[in-house]
């Protein structure tokens, strides 16, 4: 016989379902809060590595924190405030950046870069490493050509194995001579997982390679997400699923 006060046991039914939606809330919550944290955390990191190199050429007067102190009237170091402002390195980056691609359109900044590129071509190890730099800046930076134009499926590294790559532009020169046959060689780029910013640069035919309609900013998330991101995944589960029902009904019908 039960006692008036003892407690009603809890339904492990409803224990269960309580703890799977707390674990969905949670998960839930995880993806909304994880990609905003990481992103903060990134663009926060960012500016204060650009902010500690650039305002190492600062002279310590003119720091944010010493400029802080100066306007507050604290003079005393006791007194002196520690202030992190972050972002004022990068707005001083930004602004010599500038200043000197201005200076560099005018003819008195190109003979002065024509001047000084004389000077590094003429220095063995300096020569070496400032071609090299300039080299992929302006293969990075530069605004014409530089951009992938589509993005497309290839058989690599072997027939019937397909992996995701950049068309960049159609081969030219002495590769585009060296290869057989009248059709147009493209050059293409197929990046690593997770890391798409290495990868191999191959040379297809134009008919060996399938240009897909994704925009390259999607084929970069399949890349990076290592195949669990999808551009339109619903869309193409559906018609995989129609597909497959199809082709069953078919063979029912046979």
């Amino acid at each position: 016989m039960s006692k008036p006060f003892d407690e009603t046991p809890q339904d492990p039914k409803h224990r269960r379902t309580l703890g799977s939606s707390l674990r969905a809330a949670f998960l839930t919550g995880l993806v909304v809060v994880a990609p905003i944290g990481l992103t903060a955390y990134v663009i926060w990191t960012v500016i204060g590595w650009v902010d500690g190199w650039v305002l190492t050429f600062v002279p310590q007067t003119y720091h944010p924190t010493e400029v802080l102190n100066r306007f507050l009237g604290y003079t005393d170091p006791a007194d002196k405030l520690t202030v992190n402002l972050r972002g004022v390195g990068v707005i001083i980056f930004l602004v010599f950046t500038v200043i000197v691609g201005w200076l560099a359109k005018g003819l008195i900044g190109r003979s002065f870069i024509r001047w000084a590129e004389r000077l590094v071509d003429r220095t063995p190890i300096v020569r070496s490493i400032y071609n090299g730099l300039k080299q992929i800046a302006e293969t990075v930076f530069a605004q014409s050509e530089t951009s992938f134009d589509k993005a497309c499926l290839v058989e690599y590294p072997r027939r019937g194995i397909w992996a995701i790559g950049f068309i960049s532009t159609q081969a030219r020169g002495e590769v585009a001579q060296a290869t057989p046959g009248d059709e147009p060689v493209m050059s293409v780029f197929v990046p690593t997982t997770p890391n798409p910013t290495s990868g191999f640069l191959l040379f297809f035919p134009l008919s060996d390679i399938i240009i897909l309609d994704m925009s390259i900013e999607d084929a970069a998330k399949l890349v990076i997400s290592a195949g669990l991101v999808y551009p339109n995944g619903k869309d193409a589960k559906l018609a995989v699923e129609s597909g497959a029902l199809s082709s069953a009904s078919g063979q029912s019908a046979l």
